[in-house]
């Protein structure tokens, strides 16, 4: 590990090392401070825990995953495309960890199970970008929704099987972006459902 002070980032960073090494049920904090080459006192001083330092690599994680999408959520193409981009970042974004470092992402899966809190929030924080764009989407037009917030976690709820590391033996099958499309256009027609005719009505009310 390079020189330089001994900041959370650095402590994160040695932490996902020792993790990937050495598997969740085995790595220490004093394995950490030892790639470090600092006592496990000067990590206590950053994280009070092993809890709060696994809970903070998970936390972490899981952001490099949702900074991405957040880029998309606030883009500002149409919110039909913008929806099916982000769903499929999300989706991409999952499989290329799974199957790139198959090892660390077990660990992380695991760590995962841990941290209800941090999957929680990071499962909010999905949601609410889906319900931004649906209600972007509605505000312009070009979606229609009663509740952007429920139809927003419907949508992450419907396409689950797709993105849940709990189905993770299922994105080998080579079917498995058919069927994502599949449920995409299910999902993209309810969402546009009666907005042609909404069209027609209001072009005929100011003809």
């Amino acid at each position: 590990m390079s020189d330089g002070p001994l900041t959370p980032e650095r402590i994160l960073e040695a932490a996902e090392d020792v993790l990937r090494r050495f598997g969740p049920a085995k790595a220490t904090v004093v394995d950490v401070a030892r790639v470090l080459g600092v006592s496990h006192g000067s990590v206590y001083r950053h994280f009070p825990s092993k809890a709060a330092l696994r809970d903070a690599v998970t936390a972490r994680w899981l952001a490099r995953i949702a900074d991405p999408l957040e880029v998309i959520a606030a883009g500002d193409t149409p919110a039909p495309e913008r929806l099916h981009r982000w769903l499929r970042e999300l989706i991409d974004a999952k499989r290329r960890r799974a199957s790139e470092d198959p090892e660390l992402f077990a660990t992380y899966m695991a760590l995962v199970d841990e941290s209800g809190d941090a999957v929680a929030t990071h499962v909010a924080h999905l949601a609410a970008q889906l319900a931004g764009i649906v209600a972007d989407g509605v505000a312009r037009g070009e979606l229609a929704a009663d509740d952007p917030v429920a139809a927003g976690r419907a949508i992450l709820d419907a396409t689950g099987v797709f993105h849940n590391p709990a189905h993770v033996a299922e994105w080998a099958d080579p079917r498995i972006d058919a069927r994502f499309e599949a449920v995409w256009t299910v999902l993209q027609r309810g969402l546009t459902k009666g907005l042609k005719k909404k069209a027609k009505a209001a072009a005929k009310a100011k003809a």
